[in-house]
């Protein structure tokens, strides 16, 4: 395992590309293809999981949790960051700060 820098909601995480993962009724079943380790993730794991197949905000997918789950929004955030550290941890999620990524600018009306 490697040691994580804090993860913040302005943060884009994405799946690894050094991983293979399948859906097992509605949880999923990782497999780091580099260490050999499999890590297993519930219903809501699983839902994030399948989020982060594309780069996206912590902050979006905070908010695509509040919109499919009834949770209070600092512990969603709080489990959250915790989920993502743990999945970086065991490098089967990539970290990357916005202000490095290229990332398309909102529309200006």
């Amino acid at each position: 395992m490697s040691t994580v820098s804090p993860i913040s909601l302005d943060h884009i995480v994405s799946a690894a590309p050094d991983q293979v993962s399948s859906d097992l009724g509605g949880e999923a079943v990782i497999l780091n293809v580099k260490t050999g380790t499999y890590y297993g993730l519930n219903d809501v794991g699983a839902f994030i999981w399948g989020q982060i197949q594309q780069p996206r905000t912590v902050a979006a997918l905070r908010d695509a949790l509040l919109a499919e789950y009834e949770v209070d929004i600092t512990q969603c955030e709080r489990d959250l960051i915790s989920l993502l550290t743990d999945l970086a941890s065991h490098s089967l999620i990539e970290v990357r700060d916005v202000a490095t990524t290229n990332v398309p600018a909102p529309a200006q009306s």
